[in-house]
């Protein structure tokens, strides 16, 4: 079984995949890795036992004779490749790959918006997907939108779409949460983000609204945790918006648990999403929720029962008028003994990887 992601940065797809490192059955597996290069901070989580190749490419085209060469000497009896330029190498490649082999390929975000929001040359990437995702045996998404999407806009065979969610280690991440002390100082309410520092994220429309928070709570605080491009612009506003004092950008947390327990109030701002590992999360750490209703996984996580409040994309002042309300309501909860819990049993662990597994030997 060979996995294969451009690098292992601090992003949800990474993460999973450390997760799929860790926990595939090596009764069933035997696990390789690769990269197009060899980094990412969490690289230091995958399992001794799997062994790591390093393609040594720049960019996903560059990767694809190391690429080819890696499979045919492995011969792996399936290859599961995540995130774009990953994705695309790994179906362009099928002619040259041994026949009995399968391929599949997990999105992390819903395509369309990606398209228009996050990837240059988007008409030559619409046409990289319609032409090489067929080639896949399967392609995974995260959410029913995203099969929709990937069906009506890219013509991929709603035979060859599947959904399967991201899942939560609950237990590691509730234990994880306790091992540290409240990373909070001073009265609140505190607020926390966390995701790359990308436009994708909304952290610019978060800091937009904070004016208006404040007005409510003189003393409301941010975190936000990541690191991406856009952090000397987003610094930069922060301080425009007079928000130095209010807005904390804090970089990446190998555990950033803890600041999600005891925030007050997790924000997800963003303009489009797959499935956000930090969202479910915060839902499996009790911590009131405030999402943008944008594309992708929001509505059907919604649907499924969480408690959260849903406010329409790319508005500060919806968005600040969530933030305030869930505020208001968490405090209510506290006096009372503690808000609804969410029942994260569609996101469990062992069951998403047991759906990994029975699709990767099929």
């Amino acid at each position: 079984m060979l996995l294969l992601i451009p690098t292992l940065g601090g992003g949800g797809a990474e993460r999973f995949f450390t997760l799929l490192l860790r926990y595939l059955d090596r009764n069933l597996f035997e696990i390789h890795l690769a990269l197009l290069q060899v980094h990412g901070e969490y690289l230091q989580d995958v399992p001794a036992d799997v062994v790591v190749h390093d393609l040594n490419a720049s960019r996903a085209r560059y990767s694809l004779p190391g690429l080819v060469r890696l499979i045919w000497k492995l011969r792996p009896r399936a290859v599961l490749s995540t995130l774009p330029q990953a994705n695309v190498a790994l179906t362009f490649s099928r002619p040259f790959l041994p026949r009995d082999i399968k391929l599949f390929i997990a999105e992390a975000a819903l395509t369309s918006a990606e398209m228009k929001e996050d990837l240059p040359h988007p008409r030559l990437w619409t046409w990289l997907y319609r032409s090489f995702y067929k080639r896949a045996d399967k392609v995974l998404c995260l959410c029913d939108s995203m099969v929709d999407d990937l069906a009506a806009n890219y013509d991929v065979p709603r035979e060859k779409l599947t959904r399967i969610y991201y899942p939560v280690d609950v237990n590691h991440v509730r234990r994880m949460a306790a091992a540290e002390e409240n990373p909070y100082l001073g009265p609140g309410p505190h607020l926390v983000a966390v995701g790359r520092l990308c436009r994708q994220k909304g952290f610019d429309i978060l800091l937009n609204a904070m004016a208006a928070v404040r007005d409510h709570f003189p003393t409301v605080h941010l975190t936000i945790l990541g690191q991406g491009p856009l952090l000397c612009e987003l610094t930069e506003q922060a301080r425009r918006l007079d928000l130095a004092e209010t807005a904390q950008f804090i970089g990446f947390r190998e555990n950033p648990w803890p600041h999600l327990r005891n925030a007050d109030v997790f924000v997800l701002p963003s303009r489009f999403e797959g499935l956000p590992n930090v969202l479910l999360e915060a839902l499996a750490l009790g911590t009131p929720v405030v999402a943008t209703d944008c594309p992708g996984a929001i509505r059907e996580v919604q649907a499924g029962g969480a408690q959260m409040t849903v406010v329409p994309p790319e508005d500060p002042a919806a968005l600040a008028a969530g933030i305030v309300a869930a505020c208001n309501l968490y405090s209510l909860h506290r006096q009372n003994g503690g808000g609804p819990k969410t029942d994260m049993g569609r996101f469990d662990l062992q069951r998403v990887v047991e759906e990994y597994s029975g699709l990767l030997l099929s």
